[in-house]
């Protein structure tokens, strides 16, 4: 795979002009499109013909704008071809059902997000026969020990939801190959900063809804792989995108399309402010977790692994010791400071914060959530870059000793108070 920066392969992907030489794509709103011969509808059906020759066949096997915006991940990704869906939980779905048949067996980590855990403990078991070991992923002795005759991929988080703990990819790799298996990665977290596919993933998944969209409006997912693997997917007789539904809406497309060039911004500035407010906090004798502190667990092995320059992620996390007080510092910081928003997801240009042990993990069982480190006070903060740093660092340290988190002083008045 490609070693490139990932935004130096996507400018030297192709650009695709719309339909009258505009400089942004053309929206194909067709549901069915046509083909000049009549021979041409037999080889389309038969995959004979395909999206890669510019011959498409119906809305919900491949359209062109979404062809366009799927090429445009690929070129993230540094893979062979992707291909866009209607939510990141269909990337996944999809991507897990295209690999597991009834009766297999998936190795995935104890860390990952709520609806990925809910999909693999619960949904694929009841109703596909496939069953998941969940490990820590972080402890590599434990991966291989959970390794069966039966495994089909191993599953991860390049970058664990809600515990910020970092795959080892390409070891993860070496253990999923080993066994005949692939490894599945989860890049929602980090992309750009990590290029999974050049670490050895065979797959990459991403909920768009979040950095890669950037704006909170729209839900989308993407699948990244080989060609033979998305034209899998699109299979007219077992794909679960083309058979299952989850279509991505061209306009949908379009519009997450012009955002992809400043991604790159976007993310470096997230970090940015993430890596201020995490080096405070650690000084302020606060509980952070963020992978750019060196105290970080993994913090040798982003650094080995990462694009330097998108710094280390946009999200850290506080463990304020019980939910009662994770609540109420959310409730101080929007509600009193105005400083960002309690609702789940991440990306937004503003902050947005959330207690992920009663929200976006409330799916793991009590036992699960303990051994994956989820406390009951851990809020997870998905850092924006609205206001200024130091308005927004004053918003959050007036709030953190308003709640009586620290006894430090206000080093500037209460300048930004909301109301």
């Amino acid at each position: 795979m490609s070693t490139q920066n990932p935004i130096e392969r996507l400018a030297n992907a192709r650009h695709e002009f719309g339909e009258h030489g505009g400089v942004n794509m053309s929206v194909e709103a067709s549901t069915t499109f046509t083909v000049m011969k009549p021979g041409t509808m037999p080889e389309l059906f038969e995959g004979r013909i395909s999206a890669q020759q510019g011959c498409y066949l119906y809305g919900r096997h491949f359209n062109p704008t979404v062809y366009q915006l799927s090429k445009q991940l690929a070129a993230i990704e540094g893979t062979e071809a992707a291909y866009c869906a209607a939510s990141g939980m269909a990337a996944i779905s999809a991507a897990i059902l295209q690999l597991c048949e009834s009766g297999d067996h998936i190795v995935a980590s104890n860390t990952v997000y709520g609806g990925t855990y809910a999909l693999l403990h619960d949904f694929l078991p009841a109703k596909a026969n496939i069953h998941t070991t969940f490990v820590d992923v972080t402890d590599l002795e434990a991966v291989q020990a959970a390794m069966t005759d039966n495994t089909r991929l191993v599953y991860a988080e390049s970058i664990a939801n809600p515990t910020l703990r970092v795959a080892n990819i390409p070891a993860l790799a070496e253990i999923a190959h080993a066994a005949n298996s692939q490894l599945v990665i989860d890049n929602t977290f980090s992309p750009l900063l990590l290029s999974p596919a050049a670490l050895g993933a065979d797959v990459v998944v991403h909920s768009m809804t979040k950095f890669i969209n950037g704006a909170s409006d729209i839900i989308a997912g993407a699948v990244c792989g080989s060609w033979e693997f998305v034209q899998g997917l699109m299979d007219l007789h077992t794909g679960p995108l083309m058979l299952l539904g989850p279509t991505m809406d061209p306009t949908v497309a379009a519009k997450i399309s012009l955002r992809i060039p400043h991604l790159a911004l976007r993310l470096v500035e997230h970090a940015v402010r993430a890596q201020v407010f995490a080096e405070r906090l650690n000084a302020l004798g606060v509980s952070v977790v963020y992978p750019g502190l060196p105290g970080h667990a993994d913090y040798e092995l982003l650094n080995e692994l990462r694009c330097e320059d998108y710094g280390f992620g946009g999200i850290l996390t506080l463990d304020l010791g019980s939910e009662e007080k994770a609540n109420e510092l959310m409730d101080v910081l929007q509600n009193q400071y105005g400083f960002g928003f309690m609702a789940v997801s991440l990306g937004y240009f503003d902050t947005l914060m959330s207690c992920s042990g009663s929200s976006t993990s409330s799916e793991m069982t009590d036992e699960d959530k303990s051994s994956a480190g989820i406390s009951a006070g851990l809020v997870r903060m998905s850092v924006g870059f609205t206001g200024t740093v130091e308005q927004r660092w004053q918003q959050l340290q007036n709030a953190l000793q308003d709640i009586g988190a620290i006894d430090a002083p206000i080093d500037s008045g209460d300048l930004s108070r909301a109301g």
